[in-house]
C-alpha cells in the first residue's frame, strides 16, 4: 500500500533540504545535505537518498521548489510549483507553529524576516550582502576559535561575562574578535558575545521600522545553535520557538504549496519520477546579443554528451528541459 505524499525541494548556496508532507500537510520524512556547488547532483543524490529510507512505498501526487536554486531543481523534478523562500518558509511556519507573528530565519549564506498578520505575510526584509550573522560565518570562527560547530551553542551558554564584539561588519566583527581573543577572554565569552553581536546586527540592518510581535519562529540552519536561540530571546524579551524541523522548514513549505497546488487544480503532477536521480544534465550559458541587454541565458540539457560550447543560443542540440535569463523572455522554455 502506498502513501500519497507532495514533494518539496529547497535548493541553497550551502545546503539542499527535501522534505514529505502527505494528504493532509503532516510531515512525513526529510533529508539534507551539502549543496557543495553542486545543485544538480545534490538534487539527484537527496533523491536517493530520500527514496532510500522510505518504509513504505510513495504516491507523489505534486512537487514544489523553493530557494536561490529553485528553477534549476523544478526544471530537473518537473515541479508543480517554484516559490520564493519568503512564501515557502512563512506557509510552513503559519501551519507547524500556530500563532506564528515574525518569523527569524538565518541560512548559511543569507538572513530573512518575515512578518506575518493573521497567516499573511505584511513585510519581509532579506540580507544577501554581508556576512555577518550567517551560518557560514558563524561555522568561520568557530574553526578559528577550535570549537566544533556543533558544540558552538552549548559552549556558548557557559558565559557569564560575554565579550562585546562589534557585529555590524563581518570584517569588523573577525577582527574584533581575534582582538578579545589576544587579550585572552575565554572562549565561551567570545562565542556568546559573537551571538548577541550578530543578533544585534540582525535586529538593527532587518527589523529595522518593522513591529516584532510573538510568536517568533526561528527557522534555518542557525536555529540548532542554542547560543543564538538565547541571544534572540534576550534581545526580544520574548520566547522564541525553534520547530522540530528547522532546518528544512524551506522544503516543507515548498511541499504544502504543492499539495495546495494539486489540491485547487485537481491537475497532473509534472513529477517525472525518482528515476531523475539516475539521469544525466548539463548546463549551458550562453550570451544573447539580440539587443543591447546581452542576457546570459542559461540552458540545462538532458542526455548523456559533453556539454558543448556554442557561439549561438540556437545552435544547442540535445533534449534541452528548461532555459531561462533572458530579460524578455525570448529564449524562456520551462518545464
Amino acid at each position: 500500500m502506498s502513501l500519497t505524499v507532495y514533494l518539496g525541494i529547497d535548493v541553497g548556496s550551502v545546503t539542499t533540504k527535501l522534505a514529505l508532507v502527505d494528504e493532509k500537510g503532516k510531515y512525513v520524512d526529510s533529508y539534507m545535505l551539502k549543496t557543495a556547488g553542486k545543485p544538480v547532483v545534490a538534487v539527484q543524490e537527496g533523491l536517493t537518498k530520500l527514496f532510500a529510507q522510505r518504509i513504505t512505498d510513495y504516491n507523489v501526487m505534486g512537487v514544489g521548489t523553493t530557494g536561490s536554486g529553485r528553477n534549476l531543481a523544478g526544471a530537473l523534478v518537473g515541479a508543480d510549483v517554484i516559490k520564493n523562500e519568503i512564501t515557502a518558509h512563512a506557509v510552513a511556519a503559519s501551519i507547524n507553529v500556530p500563532g506564528v507573528q515574525t518569523i527569524l530565519e538565518i541560512g548559511g549564506q543569507d538572513s530573512k524576516i518575515i512578518i506575518l498578520r493573521d497567516g499573511i505575510v505584511t513585510d519581509f526584509a532579506m540580507n544577501t550582502v554581508c556576512a555577518a550573522g550567517t551560518g557560514s560565518f558563524l561555522d568561520h570562527q568557530a574553526q578559528r576559535l577550535n570549537v566544533p560547530i556543533e558544540k558552538f551553542g552549548e559552549t556558548a551558554l557557559k558565559s557569564e561575562n560575554p565579550a562585546r564584539i562589534a557585529g555590524r561588519c563581518g570584517v569588523f566583527a573577525e577582527s574584533d574578535l581575534i582582538h578579545k581573543q589576544q587579550l585572552g577572554y575565554p572562549v565561551e565569552d567570545l562565542l556568546y558575545g559573537l551571538c548577541q553581536a550578530l543578533v544585534r546586527n540582525y535586529l538593527a540592518n532587518l527589523a529595522l521600522g518593522k513591529e516584532l510581535l510573538p510568536v517568533f519562529s526561528f527557522q534555518g540552519g542557525v536555529a540548532t545553535n542554542s547560543g543564538m536561540v538565547k541571544a534572540f530571546e534576550e534581545a526580544l524579551g520574548h520566547k522564541v520557538i525553534v520547530p522540530e524541523n528547522h532546518q528544512t522548514m524551506g522544503a516543507i513549505g515548498a511541499a504544502l504549496l504543492a499539495m495546495e497546488n494539486h489540491q485547487y487544480t485537481e491537475a497532473k503532477t509534472k513529477f517525472k519520477g525518482w528515476q531523475v536521480a539516475d539521469m544525466s544534465f548539463h548546463s549551458i550559458t550562453c550570451e544573447c546579443t539580440g539587443c543591447s541587454n546581452n542576457c546570459e541565458v542559461i540552458t540545462i540539457v538532458e542526455g548523456e554528451t559533453e556539454t558543448q560550447k556554442v557561439e549561438k543560443i540556437k545552435d544547442i542540440k540535445g533534449n534541452i528541459i528548461a532555459r531561462w535569463g533572458g530579460t524578455c523572455g525570448r529564449w524562456d522554455i520551462t518545464n
